[in-house]
């Protein structure tokens, strides 16, 4: 027994001899020691975990070099390869990890919608509930900050900007002509239904290097990658009928939509001031292909066609039998984007978008004939270096070819064409110095073909994480835009128009909760003046305009923690001027207000399984010119007030019926005056009111989801 004791003993003592003890201790940045982080030896057993010191140590058999790995939930993990015998009293120090929810954003001038944004402050579902926007996307943006209501045109006016200074994308591709035609002071929509797309990025300002060619805005539309179910979507309304349908086989899904509108008993029943020859009518219609590679790259195909045709006679006070004005316009959009993921962490993406726009414009005797093809090639490479750095960088060409025909009632032809082709390279780096403080820095190169100049834009955000739940940013940016086709049709002895956006930004956000301020100033020069009182073939042009823009932005959005209601409130406040068009001094803008209100609020009530909804917008009155008074835009409108509402009526998951009433008090809203060319014989230009068509505008509509999915909520479809 005594033999067999002393041999067990020498063998423990000679296997204690053969082990290696690992030691050391685990801190934050700051050297306070975190307790719990789990340290191992890479495909071993062997290891433990800190105690309340920060401090571990662990025996292990292994020999030679061995890879050491300590992690800890919210920080990254650390690694070391080294030989077993040096791995003692090591000293560790995790850094945060800048990928976790609680990370820093870099947010300045941007406002994020969708399953991936870590803030969102717009939901793609505020699109079609809320009330005054009516489905339209461009209707749901004009009640966030920066934007000013411009009820007579209906396209997006962010922060002094003119409407052809926001530019729009779907999946990273250029859209050349986002809007519906639309006569004089009737406001236009949105081409686009809001049911294909998962997710939003609206930038008021201060942009990625990624995008160009806009000096106010970039609103980003992204499409949903992959339906989660078969459904047939059915909706009939007061104005027309629409169908949509989803099929999904294999990796493969395809999603289809089409509508037809007719305004014929709306404007028979609600008559206005304009006699309507044929009414407004448009038939329009969306797909989307995808296909999901094996490697998780990704296809998708996305197809729009519209076709919109009204001729009408509008009342004016130039023109004793009113102003005739008719319409034919056909266009077709086409986005082809693709997604792949290479090996060590690269990434492509890529894609072309085409657009052909067709219009045939008869005023009075006169007819335009417009044709316009336009396509954008982009490819783009991106690659996360490490959680703290990440590298993307691309090129992209714009092509544009733009033909006017003008045929005057005399049977006169008049051609104007130009083709506006811009190459642009962009780089841009992603810096996370830490969880609190990140940094994007990038460059933009552009060459226009036409105005043959070549430009260079610097762009950099800076966040830093004041506490928990707030942050401030910072953005300059410099942006560069080729003058609109009103001007290049006529003239392209130009340089492009540029503006500076300097952007200072504090966010606080808590659950269901967020707050943001933001106060910017932008700089414009090289716009574009004219004499005479349009623009036209015999007009001088130069770039002698400039112009500034200043303001704030607040925005502040609570959801549920009132009882089933979700609002939202945002006010901008803006101070700007410019001399350019045919402006004889610098003056505010007459489509620019200088306060803006939104109130959205909507609200379930359970016992009437409906949601009730409303939206109410002010704006300070704008600028005009009264030619009986001294000066330049020398007096204002009243104060632009509108209440809607709405009500979603759930008659079961898959069915709703929807009411809707824009401007329920029938408030008359003023956008300006025309006046009479010649003075009356005392002296005075008499005037005419540029009101809306109607004071109210109705809505009502069914939506039938078929789906086998009978948990399907029509209302989160809506």
């Amino acid at each position: 027994m005594k033999r067999i004791l002393f041999l067990l003993l020498t063998i423990s003592q000679i296997s204690l001899f053969a082990q290696t003890t690992i030691s050391g201790k685990v801190t934050d940045s700051k050297n306070i020691p975190i307790e719990g982080a789990n340290v191992y030896l890479d495909g071993t057993y062997d290891g433990s975990s800190t105690n309340e010191k920060g401090e571990f140590s662990f025996l292990t058999s292994e020999k030679g070099n061995q890879t050491i790995v300590i992690s800890y939930i919210s920080f990254e993990t650390f690694i070391k390869t080294a030989n077993v015998t040096s791995l003692k009293n090591l000293k560790v120090k995790l850094r945060e990890d800048v990928n976790s929810l609680d990370a820093v954003v870099i947010n300045a001038g941007t406002f994020e919608a969708g399953e991936k944004a870590k803030v969102t402050v717009l939901k793609p579902l505020d699109i079609v509930t809320t009330a005054s926007a009516l489905g339209d996307v461009m209707g749901a943006l004009q009640t966030l900050p920066g934007t000013s209501t411009v009820d007579e045109d209906g396209r997006l006016f962010v922060r002094g900007g003119e409407a052809e200074e926001t530019q729009i994308f779907i999946d990273g591709m250029r859209v050349f002509t986002p809007y519906a035609p639309a006569a004089r002071n009737i406001p236009t929509r949105g081409r686009f239904s809001p049911f294909l797309f998962k997710g939003i990025s609206f930038s008021t300002g201060g942009y990625s290097a990624e995008y160009g060619q806009a000096l106010s805005s970039v609103l980003q539309l992204n499409t949903i990658d992959e339906p989660i179910e078969e459904k047939t979507d059915l909706s009939f309304m007061t104005l027309g009928l629409g169908v949509g349908n989803t099929q999904i086989w294999g990796s493969n899904s395809f999603s289809i939509n089409a509508s037809y509108i007719n305004l014929a008993p709306y404007q028979e029943a609600f008559p206005d001031r304009n006699t309507w020859n044929k009414p407004v009518q448009s038939l329009s219609g969306e797909m989307v292909y995808r296909h999901k590679f094996k490697n998780e790259s990704l296809l998708k195909l996305y197809g729009a066609f519209n076709y919109t045709t009204f001729d009408l006679i509008q009342e004016d006070i130039n023109f004793e039998n009113g102003f005739e004005f008719g319409l034919k316009n056909r266009n077709l959009y086409f986005n082809a984007s693709y997604k792949n993921k290479f090996e060590n962490n690269w990434r492509l993406e890529t894609g072309l978008s085409f657009t052909n726009d067709y219009s045939d414009v008869n005023i009075f005797d006169d007819t335009v004939l417009d044709n316009e093809n336009s396509m954008h090639v982009k490819v783009k490479l991106r690659k996360r270096f490490s959680n703290r750095f990440k590298l993307s960088f691309g090129s992209e060409y714009f092509i544009t070819n733009f033909n006017e025909d003008y045929i005057s009632n005399t049977n006169n032809l008049y051609e104007f064409d130009f083709d506006n082709n811009i190459f642009a390279s962009f780089v841009e780096t992603d810096i996370f110095f830490s969880k609190s403080l990140a940094a994007k820095v990038g460059l933009r190169l552009e060459n226009s073909e036409l105005l043959n100049e070549f430009t260079v834009s610097p762009r950099i955000s800076v966040a830093h994480k004041i506490s928990n739940n707030s942050q401030f940013s910072l953005a300059y940016g410099q942006f560069y835009q080729n003058p609109k086709n009103d001007y290049l049709k006529f003239n392209q002895n130009f340089k492009a128009e540029n503006t500076s956006h300097l952007i200072a930004n504090y966010q606080a956000t808590k659950q269901g909760q967020i707050f943001r301020i933001e106060a910017y100033l932008k700089d414009y020069n090289n716009l574009v003046k004219f004499d005479g009182n349009t623009a036209t073939f015999s007009s001088n042009y130069n770039n002698n305009g400039n112009g500034y823009a200043k303001g704030f932005d607040v925005f502040w959005r609570q959801n549920r923690k009132i009882k089933n209601t979700d609002y939202w409130v945002s006010y901008s406040y803006l101070d700007t001027e410019r001399d350019y068009r045919n402006y004889p001094a610098a003056a505010t803008p007459s489509f620019a207000s200088k306060h803006n209100l939104s109130l959205v609020a909507k609200h379930w009530v359970e016992s009437w399984k409906s949601q009730l909804g409303f939206t109410y917008n002010f704006a300070s009155g704008r600028n005009y010119t009264n030619p009986n008074e001294i000066g330049f835009l020398n007096n204002k409108t009243k104060n632009y007030n509108s209440l809607s509402v709405n009500w979603a009526y759930l008659i079961d998951q898959q069915k709703i019926l929807y009411f809707s009433v824009n401007n329920v008090l029938g408030t008359q809203n003023v956008f300006g005056y025309n006046y009479k060319n010649t003075p009356e014989p005392n002296g005075n230009f008499n005037r005419q009111a540029i009101i809306p068509n109607t004071d109210r505008f109705f809505f009502v509509g069914f939506f039938w989801t078929i789906s086998n999915n009978k948990n399907t909520n029509q209302l989160d479809n809506l």
